[in-house]
Protein backbone atom coordinates (compact mmCIF):
# COMPACT_ATOMS: atom_id res chain seq x y z
CA UNK A 1 0.00 0.00 0.00
CA UNK A 2 2.30 2.15 1.06
CA UNK A 3 4.65 1.48 -2.02
CA UNK A 4 1.46 2.58 -4.28
CA UNK A 5 1.38 5.62 -2.60
CA UNK A 6 5.18 6.20 -3.32
CA UNK A 7 4.88 5.40 -7.26
CA UNK A 8 1.54 7.88 -7.42
CA UNK A 9 3.45 10.95 -5.83
CA UNK A 10 6.32 10.18 -7.52
CA UNK A 11 4.61 9.99 -11.13
CA UNK A 12 2.31 13.09 -10.25
CA UNK A 13 5.47 15.25 -9.20
CA UNK A 14 6.95 14.11 -12.66
CA UNK A 15 3.70 15.19 -14.40
CA UNK A 16 3.59 18.50 -12.44
CA UNK A 17 7.38 19.23 -12.88
CA UNK A 18 6.92 18.81 -17.41
CA UNK A 19 4.93 21.80 -17.94
CA UNK A 20 7.49 23.55 -15.68
CA UNK A 21 9.97 22.10 -18.11
CA UNK A 22 7.88 22.86 -21.19
CA UNK A 23 7.96 26.75 -20.14
CA UNK A 24 11.58 27.12 -19.28
CA UNK A 25 12.07 25.80 -22.91
CA UNK A 26 9.97 28.11 -24.27
CA UNK A 27 11.74 31.03 -22.67
CA UNK A 28 14.68 30.04 -23.65
CA UNK A 29 13.85 29.89 -27.39
CA UNK A 30 11.31 33.44 -27.64
CA UNK A 31 14.24 35.50 -27.51
CA UNK A 32 15.56 33.22 -31.15
CA UNK A 33 11.97 33.87 -32.45
CA UNK A 34 11.96 37.88 -31.68
CA UNK A 35 15.50 37.88 -33.96
CA UNK A 36 13.81 36.26 -36.61
CA UNK A 37 11.22 38.79 -36.72
CA UNK A 38 13.47 41.50 -36.53
CA UNK A 39 15.51 39.88 -38.92
CA UNK A 40 12.47 39.73 -41.23
CA UNK A 41 11.84 43.47 -40.44
CA UNK A 42 15.36 44.10 -41.04
CA UNK A 43 14.99 42.61 -44.97
CA UNK A 44 11.94 44.15 -45.46
CA UNK A 45 13.40 47.92 -44.48
CA UNK A 46 16.65 46.99 -46.73
CA UNK A 47 14.30 46.10 -49.66
CA UNK A 48 12.54 49.49 -49.54
CA UNK A 49 15.36 52.21 -48.92
CA UNK A 50 17.58 50.10 -51.70
CA UNK A 51 16.07 51.47 -54.41
CA UNK A 52 15.84 54.96 -53.24
CA UNK A 53 19.84 54.59 -52.31
CA UNK A 54 20.99 53.17 -55.22
CA UNK A 55 19.08 56.52 -57.30
CA UNK A 56 20.66 59.04 -55.11
CA UNK A 57 23.81 56.88 -55.67
CA UNK A 58 23.44 57.25 -59.42
CA UNK A 59 22.70 60.83 -59.77
CA UNK A 60 25.96 61.49 -58.36
CA UNK A 61 28.11 60.00 -61.02
CA UNK A 62 28.69 59.99 -64.52
CA UNK A 63 28.06 57.83 -67.52
CA UNK A 64 30.95 56.40 -67.34
CA UNK A 65 31.28 55.22 -64.30
CA UNK A 66 27.52 53.50 -64.16
CA UNK A 67 28.24 51.90 -67.39
CA UNK A 68 31.69 50.62 -66.33
CA UNK A 69 31.45 49.11 -62.31
CA UNK A 70 28.82 48.61 -60.02
CA UNK A 71 30.32 50.40 -57.08
CA UNK A 72 27.98 51.21 -53.31
CA UNK A 73 29.59 54.67 -53.37
CA UNK A 74 30.26 57.26 -56.45
CA UNK A 75 34.26 56.93 -56.36
CA UNK A 76 34.31 60.41 -58.64
CA UNK A 77 31.27 62.29 -56.52
CA UNK A 78 29.86 64.93 -59.18
CA UNK A 79 26.87 67.62 -58.78
CA UNK A 80 27.19 68.22 -62.23
CA UNK A 81 23.40 66.12 -63.13
CA UNK A 82 22.11 69.33 -60.59
CA UNK A 83 23.58 71.90 -61.71
CA UNK A 84 22.33 70.88 -65.00
CA UNK A 85 18.63 70.42 -64.02
CA UNK A 86 18.61 73.34 -61.90
CA UNK A 87 19.97 76.05 -64.79
CA UNK A 88 18.50 74.63 -68.26
CA UNK A 89 15.09 76.04 -68.27
CA UNK A 90 13.78 73.17 -70.24
CA UNK A 91 14.34 70.80 -66.98
CA UNK A 92 13.31 73.14 -64.34
CA UNK A 93 10.28 74.78 -65.71
CA UNK A 94 9.06 70.96 -65.89
CA UNK A 95 9.02 70.51 -62.20
CA UNK A 96 6.90 74.46 -62.09
CA UNK A 97 4.33 73.41 -64.59
CA UNK A 98 3.97 70.01 -62.35
CA UNK A 99 3.39 71.79 -59.04
CA UNK A 100 1.43 74.37 -61.27
CA UNK A 101 -1.70 71.63 -61.96
CA UNK A 102 -0.96 69.49 -59.21
CA UNK A 103 -1.67 72.47 -56.81
CA UNK A 104 -5.06 73.40 -59.12
CA UNK A 105 -6.43 69.85 -59.25
CA UNK A 106 -6.32 69.45 -55.28
CA UNK A 107 -7.97 72.88 -54.81
CA UNK A 108 -10.44 72.17 -57.11
CA UNK A 109 -10.88 68.61 -56.33
CA UNK A 110 -11.04 68.92 -52.51
CA UNK A 111 -13.26 72.44 -52.99
CA UNK A 112 -15.58 70.44 -55.13
CA UNK A 113 -15.75 67.55 -53.13
CA UNK A 114 -16.35 68.94 -49.87
CA UNK A 115 -20.48 69.96 -50.20
CA UNK A 116 -20.91 66.78 -52.43
CA UNK A 117 -19.59 64.71 -49.22
CA UNK A 118 -21.75 66.66 -47.43
CA UNK A 119 -25.11 66.16 -49.17
CA UNK A 120 -23.96 61.98 -49.80
CA UNK A 121 -24.18 62.08 -46.52
CA UNK A 122 -26.43 64.15 -44.66
CA UNK A 123 -29.56 63.83 -47.20
CA UNK A 124 -31.42 61.28 -48.96
CA UNK A 125 -33.05 61.86 -52.33
CA UNK A 126 -34.10 59.99 -55.54
CA UNK A 127 -31.42 58.07 -56.79
CA UNK A 128 -28.33 59.09 -54.35
CA UNK A 129 -26.99 55.65 -54.29
CA UNK A 130 -26.62 55.08 -58.25
CA UNK A 131 -25.30 58.86 -58.13
CA UNK A 132 -22.81 57.55 -55.70
CA UNK A 133 -21.56 54.76 -57.17
CA UNK A 134 -21.54 56.31 -60.92
CA UNK A 135 -18.72 58.89 -59.30
CA UNK A 136 -16.62 55.71 -58.12
CA UNK A 137 -17.14 54.00 -61.48
CA UNK A 138 -15.13 56.52 -62.99
CA UNK A 139 -12.04 55.54 -60.55
CA UNK A 140 -12.49 52.14 -62.61
CA UNK A 141 -11.08 53.02 -66.18
CA UNK A 142 -7.44 53.63 -66.95
CA UNK A 143 -6.59 57.18 -67.97
CA UNK A 144 -5.77 56.04 -71.27
CA UNK A 145 -9.82 55.65 -72.13
CA UNK A 146 -9.67 59.42 -71.67
CA UNK A 147 -6.66 59.96 -73.23
CA UNK A 148 -8.24 60.81 -76.78
CA UNK A 149 -11.74 62.52 -75.62
CA UNK A 150 -9.91 65.18 -73.95
CA UNK A 151 -7.13 65.65 -76.42
CA UNK A 152 -10.22 66.65 -79.21
CA UNK A 153 -12.08 68.75 -76.20
CA UNK A 154 -9.16 70.80 -75.13
CA UNK A 155 -7.64 71.37 -78.43
CA UNK A 156 -11.18 72.39 -79.93
CA UNK A 157 -11.45 74.76 -76.63
CA UNK A 158 -8.11 76.07 -76.28
CA UNK A 159 -6.79 74.78 -73.46
CA UNK A 160 -4.47 72.01 -75.25
CA UNK A 161 -0.79 72.24 -73.47
CA UNK A 162 -1.82 74.60 -70.49
CA UNK A 163 -1.83 73.48 -66.84
CA UNK A 164 -5.80 74.00 -66.48
CA UNK A 165 -5.64 70.91 -69.34
CA UNK A 166 -3.91 68.31 -67.03
CA UNK A 167 -5.95 70.18 -63.58
CA UNK A 168 -9.31 69.51 -64.86
CA UNK A 169 -8.47 65.93 -66.30
CA UNK A 170 -6.82 64.68 -63.17
CA UNK A 171 -10.13 66.08 -61.72
CA UNK A 172 -11.95 63.28 -63.34
CA UNK A 173 -10.52 60.72 -60.72
CA UNK A 174 -9.56 62.90 -58.23
CA UNK A 175 -13.20 64.08 -57.45
CA UNK A 176 -14.51 61.08 -56.85
CA UNK A 177 -12.26 59.64 -54.70
CA UNK A 178 -12.10 62.46 -52.54
CA UNK A 179 -15.94 62.62 -52.36
CA UNK A 180 -15.59 58.90 -51.21
CA UNK A 181 -12.69 59.84 -48.46
CA UNK A 182 -14.83 62.92 -47.53
CA UNK A 183 -18.46 61.48 -46.95
CA UNK A 184 -16.59 58.46 -44.76
CA UNK A 185 -15.43 61.94 -41.89
CA UNK A 186 -18.40 63.46 -42.37
CA UNK A 187 -21.02 60.27 -41.93
CA UNK A 188 -18.61 60.25 -38.56
CA UNK A 189 -20.15 63.72 -37.54
CA UNK A 190 -22.98 63.63 -35.12
CA UNK A 191 -25.81 65.21 -36.82
CA UNK A 192 -26.78 66.65 -33.45
CA UNK A 193 -24.46 69.21 -34.16
CA UNK A 194 -26.03 70.62 -37.64
CA UNK A 195 -29.10 70.69 -35.72
CA UNK A 196 -27.64 73.07 -32.90
CA UNK A 197 -25.67 75.28 -35.19
CA UNK A 198 -29.06 75.89 -37.15
CA UNK A 199 -31.03 76.23 -33.55
CA UNK A 200 -28.12 79.00 -32.77
CA UNK A 201 -28.60 81.07 -35.83
CA UNK A 202 -26.02 80.01 -37.71
CA UNK A 203 -26.01 80.41 -41.61
CA UNK A 204 -24.61 77.31 -43.19
CA UNK A 205 -21.81 79.16 -44.77
CA UNK A 206 -20.30 80.36 -41.52
CA UNK A 207 -21.39 77.14 -39.68
CA UNK A 208 -19.95 74.41 -42.58
CA UNK A 209 -16.59 77.12 -42.50
CA UNK A 210 -16.03 78.07 -39.00
CA UNK A 211 -17.68 74.89 -37.10
CA UNK A 212 -17.65 71.93 -39.28
CA UNK A 213 -14.48 72.05 -41.13
CA UNK A 214 -12.27 71.62 -38.31
CA UNK A 215 -14.15 68.45 -37.53
CA UNK A 216 -13.17 66.75 -40.25
CA UNK A 217 -9.43 68.57 -40.95
CA UNK A 218 -8.12 65.05 -40.90
CA UNK A 219 -10.18 63.58 -44.10
CA UNK A 220 -9.54 67.00 -45.48
CA UNK A 221 -5.65 66.68 -45.05
CA UNK A 222 -5.79 62.49 -46.56
CA UNK A 223 -8.11 63.39 -49.73
CA UNK A 224 -5.72 66.57 -50.06
CA UNK A 225 -2.92 63.98 -49.56
CA UNK A 226 -4.13 61.30 -52.58
CA UNK A 227 -5.45 64.13 -54.47
CA UNK A 228 -1.94 65.29 -54.67
CA UNK A 229 -0.14 61.82 -55.25
CA UNK A 230 -2.36 60.65 -58.18
CA UNK A 231 -1.85 63.79 -59.88
CA UNK A 232 2.02 64.27 -59.35
CA UNK A 233 2.50 60.21 -60.21
CA UNK A 234 0.06 60.31 -63.40
CA UNK A 235 1.90 60.50 -66.46
CA UNK A 236 -0.35 59.29 -69.52
CA UNK A 237 -2.93 62.15 -69.27
CA UNK A 238 -0.42 64.88 -68.17
CA UNK A 239 2.18 64.06 -70.94
CA UNK A 240 -0.71 63.63 -73.74
CA UNK A 241 -2.64 67.31 -73.13
CA UNK A 242 0.66 69.28 -72.90
CA UNK A 243 3.57 69.77 -75.47
CA UNK A 244 5.96 72.77 -75.04
CA UNK A 245 4.99 75.12 -72.68
CA UNK A 246 3.43 72.98 -69.87
CA UNK A 247 5.06 69.98 -69.97
CA UNK A 248 5.25 68.07 -66.89
CA UNK A 249 8.58 67.06 -65.37
CA UNK A 250 7.59 63.42 -65.87
CA UNK A 251 7.47 63.98 -69.84
CA UNK A 252 10.44 65.76 -69.47
CA UNK A 253 12.68 63.32 -68.19
CA UNK A 254 12.63 61.59 -71.68
CA UNK A 255 14.47 63.65 -73.13
CA UNK A 256 17.53 61.93 -71.58
CA UNK A 257 17.24 59.27 -74.31
CA UNK A 258 19.66 60.43 -77.40
CA UNK A 259 21.89 58.71 -79.91
CA UNK A 260 24.61 58.77 -77.45
CA UNK A 261 21.93 56.41 -74.99
CA UNK A 262 20.78 56.82 -71.38
CA UNK A 263 21.63 59.78 -69.62
CA UNK A 264 21.19 57.73 -66.73
CA UNK A 265 23.03 60.16 -64.17
CA UNK A 266 20.50 63.16 -65.34
CA UNK A 267 17.81 61.08 -64.96
CA UNK A 268 18.78 59.62 -61.24
CA UNK A 269 19.03 62.91 -60.65
CA UNK A 270 15.67 64.68 -61.92
CA UNK A 271 14.19 61.60 -60.09
CA UNK A 272 15.98 62.23 -56.61
CA UNK A 273 14.34 65.94 -57.19
CA UNK A 274 10.71 64.28 -58.11
CA UNK A 275 10.82 62.69 -54.76
CA UNK A 276 11.10 65.51 -52.90
CA UNK A 277 7.70 67.14 -52.79
CA UNK A 278 5.57 64.11 -51.88
CA UNK A 279 7.97 63.52 -49.37
CA UNK A 280 7.00 67.02 -48.34
CA UNK A 281 3.75 66.81 -48.76
CA UNK A 282 3.22 63.17 -46.65
CA UNK A 283 5.99 65.15 -43.73
CA UNK A 284 2.60 67.91 -43.33
CA UNK A 285 -0.04 65.42 -43.49
CA UNK A 286 1.37 62.18 -42.00
CA UNK A 287 -0.44 62.58 -38.84
CA UNK A 288 -3.74 63.51 -40.42
CA UNK A 289 -3.07 60.11 -42.45
CA UNK A 290 -2.61 58.25 -39.48
CA UNK A 291 -5.86 59.20 -38.04
CA UNK A 292 -7.29 58.77 -40.78
CA UNK A 293 -6.36 54.63 -40.79
CA UNK A 294 -7.21 54.41 -37.11
CA UNK A 295 -10.77 56.30 -37.95
CA UNK A 296 -11.15 53.27 -40.52
CA UNK A 297 -12.41 55.64 -43.35
CA UNK A 298 -9.33 55.74 -45.27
Amino acid sequence: MDKRMTEQRLSAASTVALPRNAVSAGTTDRPFAVNWRAFGLSLYLLALVLPIYWLVNMSFKSNEEINSTMTLFPHHPILTNYIHIFTDPAWYMGYVHSITYVVINVVISVVVALPAAYAFSRYRFLGDKHLFFWLLTNLMAPPAVYALPFFNLYTAVGLFDTPWAVALAHCLFNVPLAVWILEGFISGVPREIDETAQIDGYSFPHFFIKIFLPLIANGVGVAAFFCFMFSWVEMLLASTLTSVNAKPIAAVMTRTVSAAGMDWGMLAAAGVLTMIPGAIVIWFVRNHIAKGFALGRV
